[in-house]
């Protein structure tokens, strides 16, 4: 893009629009990046739009992270070839030369840097000499921005720690996020009351080690837990993901007893197999993950229980492969989030020599994800001709409304508009052909619904 037509954008209404890649933390912190803009004066269009700024915020877990972000600067500069774009985040915080390198990029900034993207831009824009993109000083990763996706009034993700001191052996997470960090209750607890203002019914509580919350501070997670039970204003609180070492009784005990904490927990397991997790550097092993499956289902039978499971890391062969199919059979988890392992620069487990060939790692994740999808159906039907709690949101799809139970059943009804954004007594008759639980309503409400006990049947 030469000079002159920076000049002709810089006189006009300016527009941006953002492209994220990876997790529910990633597109909270685009919806804070987009609120930073607008305040800036900026539009926020769709990509499609031809805007004057596309942003791309990166991850640095998916497989071809590098491919999928020059993929993406091509169809930018297809739409619109004399945009201005800006590629920020994980992967950006950790080979911000090579995508400086990468033809059409412009601007380049890592973790820290991204939460001052106008100021960034303008600098870009007013210094820009026509050669080769520029990145921000990429700093070590010390701040905590809280975050939270805005662009949905039924459920927000709410970014409430951030970073991680693990350092698993396949995982860049605490050289792309930094160490381990959040803010505190009383902080976290005054952004949930703002997001409660805007008429939001769920908050889900996000984090790269969320349940390692508070620790700088001499608080814990079970403290915030506590906190915002008492918030008035959000019906639902969900928690994204929780390892299972932080997952102890008192957490799994305090929502079971909660009105307002969902009966869901979604536990990383990466392997079950035990001489793998070690390797991984995990904090755990097979009998502590088994031992917090069955806490939560004998404290909350009709709980849903996800996994995170990594196939082909460094010494799976096929029996350690084997035990953890086998593991996963045998123990109450009710969906599965499958990944196949892609060495990482700067990690352990690439310097390891048994490495396991693509095409072997490729078949394991088929045959898991074959897998998770038997134990959600199993996790659906178990509940046919159950009742309830289900947030409707503002989607219609084919005439019919979609919503979550409180155990994370996907739910389908015949469209109302009257009952987008609510939480309705749903029973739930049988499995749909795309896989949903198709219901039928039993009664609406139009306040925070008690858990148990449910409409008599």
């Amino acid at each position: 893009m030469n000079t002159g037509t920076f000049a002709a954008l810089m006189s006009a209404p300016r527009t941006a629009a953002f492209h994220t890649l990876g997790c529910k933390l990633n597109f909270a912190e685009t919806s804070t990046l987009a609120r930073s803009l607008e305040e800036a004066g900026y539009a926020r269009v769709r990509v499609e739009e031809r805007p004057d700024v596309f942003v791309l915020n990166t991850c640095s877990v998916t497989e071809n992270a590098d491919k999928e972000c020059r993929q993406w600067v091509r169809r930018f500069q297809r739409i619109n070839p004399a945009a201005f774009v800006a590629v920020v985040g994980c992967y950006a915080q950790l080979k911000p030369t090579e995508i400086a390198a990468i033809p059409g990029v412009d601007l380049v900034l890592g973790a820290n840097e991204k939460f001052d993207l106008a100021g960034h831009i303008a600098a870009r824009e007013s210094n820009r000499n026509g050669g080769e993109a520029v990145f921000g000083a990429i700093k070590e990763v010390r701040a905590f921005v809280p975050s939270f996706n805005g662009n949905d009034r039924t459920r927000t993700f709410l970014k409430v720690q951030d970073g991680c001191d693990y350092f698993c052996s396949f995982c860049t997470i605490p050289l792309a996020r930094g160490r381990s960090r959040s803010g505190t209750i009383a902080e976290t607890v005054d952004l949930v009351r703002g997001i409660a203002e805007t008429g939001v019914k769920e908050i889900v509580l996000t984090g790269v080690n969320t349940g390692d919350f508070g620790r700088a501070h001499g608080e814990d997670f079970l403290g915030l837990l506590r906190a915002l039970e008492h918030v008035e204003g959000i019906e639902r609180f969900r928690i994204s993901s929780i390892e299972p070492n932080l997952c102890g009784d008192a957490v799994i005990d305090f929502v079971a007893g909660s009105a307002r904490f969902m009966p869901h927990f979604h536990m990383p397991l990466q392997s079950g197999s035990d001489m793998i997790l070690q390797r991984m550097r995990r904090r755990y092993d097979t009998a502590l993950y088994a031992e917090r499956v069955q806490r939560i289902k004998s404290r909350m039978p009709h709980a849903c229980i996800g996994a995170d499971v990594i196939t082909g890391t460094p010494g799976e062969t096929d029996a350690e492969f084997g035990r953890t199919h086998a593991f996963l059979r045998s123990i109450d988890v009710d969906y599965l989030h499958v990944f196949t392992y892609s060495e990482r620069a700067n990690t352990t487990a690439v310097r390891m020599d048994d490495t396991v060939p693509m095409e072997q790692r490729r078949e394991r994740t088929k045959q898991l994800r074959i897998l998770g999808s038997k134990l959600q159906r199993a996790h659906y039907e178990r509940h046919v001709g159950s009742l309830r709690p289900v947030l409707l949101e503002a989607e219609e799809t084919d005439g019919r409304l979609l919503g979550y139970s409180d155990n994370y059943v996907r739910v389908s009804l015949p469209f109302d508009p009257a009952l987008v954004n609510t939480v309705a007594w749903v029973r739930l008759n049988r499995i749909d052909a795309d896989g949903h639980a198709e219901g039928s309503l039993e009664v609406a409400l139009d306040k925070p619904l008690a858990r148990t006990p449910a409409p008599a049947a």
